[in-house]
């Protein structure tokens, strides 16, 4: 029979609906539970598409005697990080303070009133790998809160006090001067791979923050060191295996230093910030290579991860069923099963177009994967870009053209090989921050690629599908699935949904998605402001099961809400002139001056809002109809050319009333002898309007 997860809409929560533990979602019931028969909270939180999360679920929690003690001892409690990032960010501080590192699933120990007191992340069954069998464990555990309660909570209640202390900052009084800039760049420098690309050893993760800072600091100061690593780091990770080379889209992270062995399962949050960084290296070099990554990359979402009311999907997992196991009544999921090939399956699939195939890709007879444990990689390939299209021309006595022909077939026949296979699971719930992001890359795609007419509706069609169901005018929600909204949103769904609405504004000049991010910012602001020492809060503290009110202060695999908040408070204040919101802007890059200085790898977007704040945000104003050629003309200007701090306000005559209620400083601006006008202003202030795209790049 299924248990309490079966009413629950998270798939995380879902797929451990049939596990004979006796689960509880976080909330009161488990928590009273806990009191009434005196027993500690055994706490798991992993999310749909974690590998390791899999792993132990069959190891452990579908074993019926990890039921048995877990039933009788404790109250099991199941969290998805993704729906309650606020839950997970107590108990991953607890856990990374207490053993120096995280990650999931995460496995935690609570007291009834939710103090933790032991904790870690994957447990094996029994003891093996120097990691403490999870049965002995709970058994352990059930004798100490036995035995030694008063100790287990005088502990507890100190840990809690101590983890306390991580929500305060030593911050500065004055925003930090570019010399921190300039020392974070050297920072960078040191832990840079030349050879490979990114930052340090094996495992490599994507982290567009980083990249996103290094190219704006190149721009901001013109030095060649900060553009060299970004642009070597993008090369390198769209080559390598950690990219679908298929169809489009990035895998999670590389388990080695050369980006050819991924961990396979694919973010949204990671496709949106790449495509970013794509999308920028493309404006800075005009190399159609980067495009082509975005391209892909958006193409990926719109095809594999859009639900049809217009949001995007959060997720899809690295296992799936393999192939040859596909008819067998149990089948073992395997990492990557889904994406990695055998010789004579392309042999077999692509017959004269093989070879050329297989000298782009790597492909061997034997396999090219290493060795591993499991056998799932063994004799088996996976794709990376072993050769250019230039080297594998006289190889196969042919011309390039001839080789991205058979190249294009290849991928056609293969794509249709792979959508036989038993696909990876879709976490199909919808994350307002993350379609945030998503619609700020599909908007920046529309302004910077010439065919962006596609990613445009995409990202007009998500910010309308959520402001309709998940914004009311007072409260944004978190997540929807299926017809379901609901969780009250964090501050990170409020920054990140407000910077995607500021860069859909900037790319279809449509006014209401510029009144909405002011009202969001003012109840952002509202929920999570830190007025003493400013910063945002991740939650709004009106939670009691929420035990720390914390503040994000890394730029991880998301960035923090704090620094996507001071880049959008910086692009709302030079729109409307709100002192207040510069205020915010300067106290808050004070307040993490000193963590940026100390610091600087651990916070690159709050660095890349100090990099915009010192360069300037200059504004490109264009009048005119926007079906007009002179009026596309004027705005293809800044389309290939990288001025990352630039604004982009577009005006068209018949919807003026509203922008100039939201903007009075641009009543003034009218189109010159009837034709589309440019003007390009600093501070409000305006250089002389002009016509004509030369005139405009001349100004530049």
């Amino acid at each position: 029979m299924p248990n309490r997860l079966a009413a629950e809409h998270s798939p995380y929560l879902l797929q451990h609906q049939h596990n004979p533990v006796d689960w509880f979602p976080w909330g009161d019931e488990a928590f009273e539970k806990a009191r009434r028969e005196g027993k500690p909270i055994f706490l798991s939180i992993g999310y749909s598409t974690c590998h390791w999360c899999h792993v132990m679920e069959h190891e452990s929690f579908e074993d019926a005697g990890v039921a048995d003690v877990l039933g009788r001892d404790f109250v099991a409690v199941k969290v998805d990080r993704e729906e309650r990032p606020d839950v997970d960010r107590v108990y991953m501080t607890f856990v990374q303070a207490t053993t120096g590192s995280g990650g999931w699933p995460m496995s935690v120990w609570l007291t009834p009133d939710l103090r933790p007191f032991y904790g870690g992340t994957y447990f094996p069954p029994e003891s093996r790998w120097g990691r403490p069998g999870f049965l002995d464990i709970l058994q352990e555990i059930a004798r100490v809160w036995r035995d030694e309660r008063g100790r287990v909570l005088e502990s507890a209640s100190t840990i809690v006090e101590r983890l306390r202390s991580f929500g305060a900052q030593a911050g500065g009084s004055e925003v930090p001067l570019p010399e921190v800039l300039a020392a974070a760049v050297q920072q960078f420098w040191t832990a840079f791979d030349t050879r490979r690309g990114g930052f340090g050893d094996a495992p490599k993760f994507p982290r567009p923050s980083e990249l996103l800072f290094l190219l704006r600091e190149h721009v901001r100061t013109g030095d060649e060191e900060p553009r060299d690593m970004a642009l070597t780091t993008l090369r390198a990770m769209a080559s390598g295996g950690m990219r679908d080379h298929l169809a489009g889209g990035f895998h999670r992270y590389s388990v080695d230093g050369d980006w050819r062995v991924p961990h396979f399962e694919k973010m949204l949050y990671d496709q949106a910030q790449l495509a970013l960084a794509y999308l920028e290296a493309a404006q800075l070099t005009g190399e159609a290579f980067f495009a082509d990554v975005a391209r892909d990359t958006l193409d990926y979402i719109r095809r594999e991860m859009t639900d049809p009311a217009g949001g995007f999907y959060s997720a899809e997992d690295a296992d799936s069923v393999p192939p040859e196991q596909a008819s067998e009544a149990s089948p073992q999921k395997m990492e990557g099963a889904f994406y990695i090939w055998r010789d004579a399956e392309i042999g077999q699939a692509l017959g004269a177009d093989a070879d050329i195939f297989r000298l782009r890709f790597g492909v061997l007879p034997d396999g090219n994967a290493p060795s591993d444990p499991q056998q799932e990689f063994t004799h088996k390939n996976l794709l990376y870009i072993a050769r250019t299209v230039a080297e594998i021309a006289p190889l196969v006595e042919g011309s390039t053209a001839d080789v991205e022909a058979a190249l294009a077939r290849s991928t056609s026949v293969l794509l249709a090989v792979r959508a036989t296979r038993p696909r990876p699971h879709l976490d199909d719930k919808v994350i307002t921050a993350w379609n945030g992001l998503t619609i700020g890359a599909c908007a920046r795609a529309a302004r910077v690629l010439d065919d962006g007419a596609v990613y445009l509706a995409s990202a007009q069609q998500a910010a309308r599908f959520l402001l309709s169901r998940l914004w009311d005018g007072t409260r944004l929600l978190r997540r929807y699935r299926r017809g379901e909204a609901g969780i009250n949103g964090y501050a990170e769904d409020y920054a990140f949904l407000i910077f995607g609405l500021l860069e859909l504004f900037q790319a279809d000049g449509d006014a209401t998605w510029l009144e909405s991010a002011l009202a969001l910012q003012q109840r952002q602001d509202q929920l999570f402001w830190d007025a003493e020492h400013a910063g945002w809060f991740s939650t709004t503290g009106d939670d009691p099961s929420v035990l720390l009110r914390l503040k994000e202060d890394y730029d991880g695999a998301e960035p923090a809400a704090s620094s996507i908040s001071v880049l959008n408070l910086l692009v709302l204040s030079h729109l409307t002139g709100d002192a207040g919101m510069g205020v915010k802007v300067e106290r808050t890059l004070a307040a993490y001056g000193v963590r940026a200085a100390q610091m600087g790898r651990a916070v690159p977007m709050m660095l890349s809002a100090l990099s915009s704040y010192h360069a300037g945000m200059p504004q490109l104003v264009v009048v005119g109809d926007p079906a007009a050629p002179g009026t596309r003309a004027l705005l293809n200007v800044l389309r290939h050319r990288y001025v990352p701090t630039a604004l982009t306000v577009r005006i068209d005559p018949a919807q003026r009333d509203q922008m100039t209620r939201l903007l009075p400083w641009t009543a003034a601006m009218q189109p010159l002898h009837g034709k589309p006008t440019a003007y390009w202003c600093r501070d409000f202030m305006c250089e002389t309007p002009v016509t004509s795209p030369d005139e405009l790049n001349e100004m530049l």
